[in-house]
């Protein structure tokens, strides 16, 4: 069965850290994913402004109201092709790996970003300098995280440096460090040209197949894409992806995973819920 949570973002607007944290818990949410910036108004996470003081007073909150970090998100451009800002990034993450170890969050997690100054789509992203720069921000950050005892988790996105399983694989083999897990989002996955059911169910297949040991959390939701080529989310059971072989291999490999919903909001939150954990017992 897996545990369900949500993006505490999803859950409302930024508001004082104290409200939002007692918001979530009257709603019966556990599991949560906390990107700090997108959730509290009243303190600023600015790189700089860490103190152990003030991890382990966030720590506190989320421990009185029951809430457990599932992944602290830290969102990073690790490959932006500018020297400065992608050290900014990478020292971002790093602090935010301290924040962590207070908070006694699961993983500190990001995408693997875009060749691009502002994250816009690029051919350049398939690049071998776009992955040489991938794994050198990520040998630093494993560096770090290694040291702190902190896991860093990556997610995969079709149109991202690492785009498919196999590229995903390469990337845990050449980074070579226990602290990297996998944050598995089915949806991000499958590409516009890739949403024929049997080739999302052999997308999802490859992915277990090559580091179904390295996944340890969810995200969950579902989409369309635009004329554009462009992701656009739906409620669960509306769009076009399929989870089949996701939940066969939940069944007998990730038992009490934690799915995160994305896109979801109180009101739906449980219906959707409930539509995932139908399609796990099925």
């Amino acid at each position: 069965m897996i545990q369900f949570g949500m993006r505490a973002h999803d859950f409302c607007k930024p508001g004082k850290m104290e409200e939002v944290f007692a918001g979530l818990h009257q709603a019966g949410i556990r599991h949560i994913q906390l990107a700090m910036e997108k959730s509290i108004s009243d303190y600023d996470f600015a790189y700089g402004n860490y103190s152990a003081g003030l991890g382990r007073f966030i720590g506190e909150k989320l421990k009185e109201n029951d809430l457990h970090v599932a992944v602290l998100g830290c969102y990073i451009n690790p490959v932006i092709p500018d020297e400065e800002r992608r050290m900014a990034e990478v020292n971002r993450f790093i602090e935010r790996l301290r924040y962590a170890k207070r908070m006694d969050a699961d993983m500190v997690g990001t995408e693997t970003g875009r060749y691009s100054l502002d994250m816009s789509v690029t051919p350049l992203t398939e690049s071998k300098e776009c992955y040489r720069l991938l794994l050198d921000s990520f040998t630093r950050i494993a560096e770090a995280a290694e040291a702190l005892g902190v896991v860093v988790g990556v997610e995969g996105v079709f149109d991202h440096t690492l785009s498919s399983p196999e590229k995903m694989k390469q990337f845990l083999d050449d980074i070579a460090s226990p602290s990297f897990e996998v944050i598995l989002d089915a949806a991000n996955l499958i590409a516009p040209w890739t949403t024929k059911p049997e080739t999302q169910n052999e997308i999802i297949d490859k992915a277990f197949s090559l580091y179904g040991d390295r996944i340890s959390v969810l995200h969950l939701k579902d989409c369309v894409f635009d004329e554009n080529g462009v992701q656009v989310c739906t409620r669960p059971g509306e769009g076009l992806i399929v989870y089949d072989s996701l939940m066969k291999h939940l069944r007998s490999q990730k038992k009490q995973i934690i799915g995160l919903l994305e896109e979801s909001d109180p009101e739906h939150f449980k219906s959707d819920c409930d539509f995932f954990a139908g399609l796990c017992r099925e």
